[in-house]
């Protein structure tokens, strides 16, 4: 009832000190305690993305960086599955939901948010400078261990996966709290434009990759991800140090636990599992989004072994990457106006349908004799594909952004989104590796990563479809109210 008070109390004020004056200066916009005038929200915003900036520089960079470096290294399709989709998920199964759970309860001088973002910065530095030199080291571990050495390529392979790992684990401490400290900061009136904000500088970071640095990604990626490492690290730094969170009621007390501290763990994961999965409500909406992940999944995981055996070279890769970017940039800021227009859930619906229909629409062009009839060579149609096909699933990110701290309880917002998060972990986890396997045994035939997508896109919808029937069921647009 306290996050729901709070909720009204916050929409209340914000209506009241920003209803009657004409003056956009003047106005005042909440976000709990906190105030802000016209100029206060452009501060705020600057800081905020200039950290968004150089996040999405290294979330973008690394991971195809490191498919490509796997298929140098000739990793086999079951090998990349693992590494770049089951192994991250075991690590956010396990590590997102405490740190979620302690951040929702934090207090501190630093507020709930800032310490969980700024502690795992300078290791994520260290590992991306361990990743630059894993080739050398790996080569180094080979004649070290003689004999006993798995081979040159399975070492670079091995040091590769040991600092993604790490890499990761920092990313999944920081990413399990940062959109709850955007929801915290942001007042409610400005989270769907604020969001395609934030999606047009993290595509603008994707951009600068794909335009200007993959190219030469192969060969210079040492150099690259140490300057990545540095910048992440500053823009980390600045924004925690310029933006203040504001103040929260006392989190509820735990109940005293027998059997010290396994008790109290013991009671805190009763409690985690008995707010966030005894709604089935939120149960459909997690499912959801599980599964469009996993619907994306072999896409993501797979699409550029694909250009590949087609004989793209990365630099046109690049161009169609950066053709992808652009135009889910230049619709990011209208997505986000129609989600705050029309709430983001009703957008969400729209997106899904389309990409199931460009999905099969894929399926189908990609099959040689549809390119023979068309007169149309694959390694074209393949990367036209991937433009639409990667525009309309950046439309989902940007749709979605908003509709989670729309829809869950704001006060517990990083709980239910870690709870989100698992679900979607353990889809990508089981699909990687069965999308991997699969794609073995059929001899890399990797045009059915469109089919995969069209049935699992259709099944979110259906899910999603089930969520806005409860959505309108308590209170719509203007009056919903999570539940708790």
């Amino acid at each position: 009832m306290a996050d729901v008070e709070r909720q009204k109390e916050e929409i209340s004020s914000t209506e009241k000190q920003s209803g009657g004056d004409s003056s956009a200066s003047e106005k005042i916009w909440s976000a709990g305690s906190l105030r802000y005038t016209f100029a206060g929200l452009v501060i705020l915003f600057i800081w905020l993305l200039w950290g968004v900036f150089t996040s999405s520089l290294k979330d973008r960079t690394i991971p195809t960086t490191l498919q490509l470096l796997l298929k140098k290294f000739k990793a086999s399709d079951l090998v990349a599955g693992i590494m770049m989709g089951s192994l991250p998920q075991i690590i956010s199964i396990f590590i997102s939901p405490i740190i979620s759970y302690k951040s929702d309860r934090h207090r501190g001088r630093w507020g709930r948010r800032i310490p969980f973002l700024l502690i795992p910065a300078p290791f994520a530095f260290l590992s991306l400078v361990g990743l630059a030199y894993s080739p050398r080291i790996g080569l180094w571990l080979h004649r070290a261990l003689g004999a006993r050495s798995p081979g040159e390529s399975s070492s670079i392979i091995i040091c590769l996966g040991t600092f993604w790992v790490l890499l990761h684990l920092c990313s999944v401490v920081s990413g399990s709290v940062l959109t709850g400290f955007f929801n915290d900061v942001v007042p409610r009136k400005f989270l769907g434009r604020f969001f395609a904000l934030f999606r047009v500088f993290s595509l603008t970071a994707g951009m600068v990759y794909t335009w200007f640095l993959m190219e030469d990604i192969e060969e210079q990626y040492a150099i690259i991800f140490i300057i990545l490492g540095a910048l992440y690290l500053i823009g980390v730094g600045t924004m925690c140090f310029f933006v203040r969170e504001g103040e929260y009621p006392p989190p509820p007390p735990e109940k005293t636990a027998k059997g010290g501290v396994l008790g109290r763990f013991a009671n805190a994961v009763k409690i985690y599992f008995r707010d966030c999965f005894s709604n089935l409500y939120y149960l459909r909406y997690f499912l959801s989004v599980a599964l469009i992940c996993i619907a994306f999944q072999p896409i993501l995981l797979f699409y550029v072994f694909y250009a590949k055996d087609l004989g793209m070279s990365t630099a046109l890769m690049g161009k169609y990457f950066t053709a992808q970017f652009l135009l889910s940039l230049l619709q990011a800021y209208p997505l986000g106006w129609l989600a705050d227009r029309f709430h983001p859930i009703r957008v969400t619906i729209a997106v899904l349908a389309l990409y199931g229909f460009i999905t099969l629409l894929s399926f189908f062009l990609m099959d040689s004799r549809v390119l023979a009839f068309l007169n149309v060579e694959g390694l074209l149609m393949v990367g036209v594909i991937q433009v639409f096909c990667g525009t309309i699933a950046g439309s989902w990110s940007t749709a979605t952004a908003s509709l989670s701290p729309m829809l869950l309880p704001k006060m517990k917002f990083a709980t239910f989104a870690s709870a989100m998060g698992i679900c979607a972990s353990v889809g990508v986890m089981c699909a990687s590796v069965a999308a991997g396997r699969y794609f073995d045994l059929i001899n890399h035939d990797y045009r059915y990563i469109y089919l995969w997508a069209f049935i699992f896109t259709m099944l979110s919808l259906l899910a999603l479809l089930a969520v806005y029937r409860k959505f309108m069921a308590l209170g719509g647009q203007k009056g919903y109210v999570a539940p708790e």
